[in-house]
């Protein structure tokens, strides 16, 4: 038996055919569909990229106790014990984030490897202007730099990162095909943004544009306006014809040495991309919505030969490495909560009833596919922030760099969880903050039968009781450490009640209302912005600029506008872009 998955970065299910996509012309990913059962409710697990990866070897939650980072030493990895049971692995990647300090274990699981080189801002090019910029410290974004210098060198389609990863999976199958017992990764980094193509992709979109944004949306939200909208789906569209072009070519292979016989295909990605939904571009400080939260999944099984069929059931990122072990007749590790989704594809049996989503330092979300919520944590209101919360690990390092010994002067020993084997890990409490509060945008209720947009947050006390207690028994699935629980406002091991709730989102609306100012009338946009300038000052400082606060306010009220005067009152001319620019993004309550 062999198996092969296709795997891509950042796609957005509604920009498919098979997902109901009419102005995106997709024709490999419907031929997909007619060869392979397609999932319909199909959610990420952990955000954002390597978070879900390590869910891809290891079939459990990563981010009730660690952000982003290398597979631990107590973790059991898919494609290692494959290849400790026979069978060969072998990945293709263009993606850098393995090469960097915090994806550094991932690769080297695998029998054997490839790296195509030049995504996003890979530093491997380098031209004079990068080492003036290096040498005059001058405060450019050193990513940019390289994906400049690197788009000089890739000036043709076969020097595309992802031709070039698919080409050497290709290679893989053509040597490769008779034999039996291998696993072939083909991931690519696109359709992650920047939206990079040559003009053979680009012409297909043409489009009148005359405004600044390239083909590189921001992590905010969005101020361009509608045609910045329209001309970054247009990029995001020209690169999503030529991931269909090169899934064409693996379909091509199947079809030409029969493998559809004998070979498992699953085609995936790790999470969606908003491009003007909600108002917001990208997915990582945003609540996590369907067009984030909710995948495309293609599977053929060859046992069963299902094809040209659909699935409703629940499933999520933590059941592909279930599946793959399964499929090849392989024990499940005792700790791996994925499950595998052969009944899914068989007959539509149901293998969850509900999931959680989220990153380790925002909501928690939970799902049966039909209600979504969202729990926002708490937050500690003396220091403006979300509560404490700590990373459980043994190998401390960010994306692109270890923890600094600042971090690490006060770790401390965290007694074993049921899935680290017995090892005790490092409990080191995070300092560095995300770009906003998560608390900011407050929990949220979804029912997406009536509401599949996501644009009417409900009040159900009831259902919510529901919801938070399934949750709550999730957590303890998932052996969370105590504070998680208490970051949301839960007890380990308790229930909540229909009170506790309203009392939890009486908390979230009236409490971060500064005392003395209770008699006005806020808008919640305008209580994050003013919690943020709190951050900027010292509190002297502040509690003098109050005073002008009280000056702009006008009728009780008290809202972005108001705020936005005070502001320009308080911080000098230098300063004032950059205040304006998070309190804006703070202001922001969807």
């Amino acid at each position: 038996m062999k198996a092969i998955m296709v795997m891509y970065d950042s796609l957005n299910r509604a920009m498919l055919e098979p997902y109901g996509c009419d102005w995106i012309k997709t024709p490999n990913f419907r031929r997909l569909a007619e060869r392979a059962v397609t999932f319909d409710c199909n959610y990420v697990g952990s955000m954002p990229c390597m978070p879900a990866r390590r869910e891809l070897h290891t079939g459990r939650y990563n981010f009730q106790h660690r952000s982003w980072g290398p597979l631990e030493p107590f973790d059991d990895s898919m494609p290692e014990i494959l290849k400790k049971n026979g069978i060969y692995t072998h990945i293709s990647t263009d993606h850098n984030h393995y090469w960097e300090d915090g994806g550094a274990t991932y690769h080297t699981r695998y029998s054997s490897f490839e790296f195509s080189r030049g995504q996003e801002g890979d530093p491997w090019k380098v031209y004079p202007e990068a080492l003036q910029a290096e040498r005059t410290k001058q405060q450019y974004p050193a990513l940019n730099y390289h994906d400049q210098i690197n788009r000089r060198y890739i000036d043709c389609e076969e020097k595309m990162p992802q031709a070039v990863t698919f080409q050497a999976g290709l290679e893989f199958l053509e040597n490769n095909h008779e034999e039996d017992n291998f696993f072939l990764q083909i991931e690519t980094f696109d359709p992650h943004e920047p939206f990079f193509t040559q003009p053979e992709y680009k012409m297909a979109f043409a489009h009148a544009y005359d405004g600044p944004m390239g083909d590189w949306p921001p992590y905010y939200f969005v101020t361009e306006g509608e045609g910045s909208v329209n001309h970054m789906r247009m990029e995001y569209a020209a690169l999503i014809t030529m991931c269909d072009r090169y899934l064409g070519k693996v379909l091509d292979v199947m079809d030409k040495y029969n493998m559809w016989e004998d070979t498992m295909l699953i085609v995936n990605t790790d999470h969606g991309f908003l491009l003007g939904e909600h108002g917001w571009w990208s997915k990582s400080i945003m609540p996590f919505y369907e067009e984030i939260a909710r995948t495309p999944l293609f599977i053929y099984d060859p046992r069963s030969r299902v094809c040209g069929e659909r699935r409703s059931a629940l499933t999520q990122t933590i059941d592909l490495p279930a599946t793959l072990l399964e499929f090849f007749g392989l024990k499940l590790p005792e700790d791996m909560q994925g499950r595998p989704l052969r009944p899914v594809i068989e007959r539509d049996e149901k293998i969850h009833d509900y999931v959680l989503f989220g990153s380790h330092e925002g909501h928690c979300n939970l799902t049966d596919g039909t209600w979504v919520y969202m729990k926002a944590p708490l937050e500690n209101m003396e220091e403006n922030m979300a509560m404490d919360y700590y990373d459980y690990t043994l190998m401390p390092t960010h994306m692109r760099e270890r923890f600094s010994p600042e971090e690490l002067k006060d770790i401390q020993l965290q007694e074993p969880f049921s899935f680290t084997k017995g090892c005790r890990t490092m409990k080191i409490k995070v300092t560095a903050q995300t770009m906003t509060n998560p608390a900011n945008f407050g929990t949220k209720l979804f029912h997406l039968p009536t509401d599949p947009k996501q644009e009417h947050s409900l009040e159900d006390a009831e259902k919510e009781t529901q919801l938070a207690n399934e949750m709550i028994r999730m957590m303890g699935e998932d052996d969370c450490p105590k504070e998680w629980y208490e970051r949301f406002g839960f007890v380990k091991g308790g229930i909540v009640t229909k009170e506790d709730i309203l009392r939890l989102r009486k908390g979230e609306r009236e409490d971060r209302v500064p005392e003395h100012y209770k008699n006005l009338d806020w808008e919640q946009g305008a209580v994050n912005m003013y919690l943020t300038v709190k951050r900027f000052l010292p509190e002297d400082a502040f509690s003098q600029t109050e005073k002008l606060l009280e000056a702009a306010v006008k009728d009780g009220k008290v809202t972005i506008p108001v705020i936005m005067e005070w502001i320009t009152r308080i911080f000098p001319k230098e300063q004032l872009p950059m205040i304006q620019y998070f309190t804006l993004l703070c202001g922001r309550t969807a």
